[in-house]
């Protein structure tokens, strides 16, 4: 439907869950680019821009339908996650004194929001002006983290089509949060093989390194004269699954991804002070193949809650959580 605003938005059932409850799916149309959203996880299912000759494609990978996403969590497909983005080591967290215990769902740590995180959740939902914002409340307690969270995420199109996804939480107890949405990029077409080769640009300086377990050491490494320097252009190419310390204050650039054959860019700005390169290298080939998107996570940093020298993830009661990132599409 079309509510006066410059997106036009229209929902329509996706499914139902086992236990009855139903999903839905909300799509938002503007400037040339279409985008579709699930009540279930949050999950963006897909986006679709021109290329430089004016074809629409698919450039987020998604799934057909809800038994899809139900069968296939591990890579997390276009979803919201939380309550903690990335890891926290030895699923746990002392805040105030209280030492708070988590869900250990890799290995010993916590990692994305535990075995039911936002993710696996079917969120309210309602439309606002040029899109949808979709509400959930998390328990106290929920897989461990303290607080009873309201929160809800916009997703809104632009001028020009781009996709704004903004958050805002609160909580009546002391806590931590780290939300980003976790879509894999492929500007060549979703499905269309490896995104390696494609040219990416990210605005940071330095990384935060990370151990076996994929847990930061707490230093700060210059990525000058390495293989994670992508201050200029270059193509991707390797394993990739790091944080990047951006340079810019929020809200600032964060990254650029430029597909050479079909002319599409994709440029991120957010209000985050880190972005996490993960290049899927582990797809398995079902239902795609290793390499076949690239997510640009916009987030605070992995283990901040056990990293004081960390931008801080609390959230206190009184306090209001507010992000946003910004997905633009251009063509050159």
């Amino acid at each position: 439907m079309d509510t006066g605003s410059n997106t036009v938005t229209r929902t329509e059932d996706f499914g139902t869950l086992g236990d009855g409850t139903a999903v839905h799916r909300w799509t938002l149309e503007r400037d040339g680019t279409r985008v579709r959203v699930l009540t279930y996880g949050g999950i963006v299912q897909s986006v679709e821009v021109p290329d430089r000759d004016g074809v629409r494609t698919g450039v987020a990978l998604g799934l057909p339908d809800l038994a899809s996403y139900l069968k296939y969590t591990g890579p997390y497909f276009g979803a919201v996650v939380g309550r903690y983005a990335n890891r926290i080591g030895g699923a746990a967290f002392e805040l105030d004194g209280r030492n708070h215990r988590l869900t250990r769902n890799e290995g010993r740590n916590h990692v994305h929001g535990g075995d039911r995180g936002f993710d696996k959740r079917v969120w309210g939902a309602r439309e606002i002006a040029d899109g949808v914002e979709l509400s959930l409340v998390s328990a106290d307690g929920e897989e461990g983290f303290p607080g009873r969270l309201e929160l809800s995420v916009a997703y809104t199109l632009d001028a020009g089509g781009g996709l704004r996804i903004a958050y805002r939480a609160t909580t009546d107890a002391p806590t931590v949060l780290n939300l980003t949405n976790h879509t894999y990029w492929n500007l060549a077409g979703a499905g269309s093989g490896s995104a390696l080769g494609q040219r990416l640009r990210i605005a940071a300086g330095r990384i935060t390194p990370a151990d076996a377990e994929s847990l930061p050491t707490g230093e700060f490494r210059p990525v000058e004269g390495t293989r994670f320097d992508f201050r200029e252009p270059r193509p991707v190419s390797g394993e990739f699954d790091h944080n990047y310390v951006l340079d810019a204050g929020p809200p600032g650039p964060a990254a650029e991804l430029y597909d050479e054959v079909s002319g599409r860019v994709l440029t991120v700005a957010t209000t985050e002070p880190g972005l996490q390169l993960y290049t899927a290298d582990h797809f398995d080939g079902e239902p795609f193949v290793p390499c076949a998107g690239i997510a640009l996570e916009t987030q605070h940093f992995p283990d901040s809650p056990n990293r004081p020298e960390f931008p801080s993830t609390v959230l206190r009661p009184g306090e209001e959580y507010a992000s946003r990132t910004v997905y633009g599409f251009s063509v050159r």
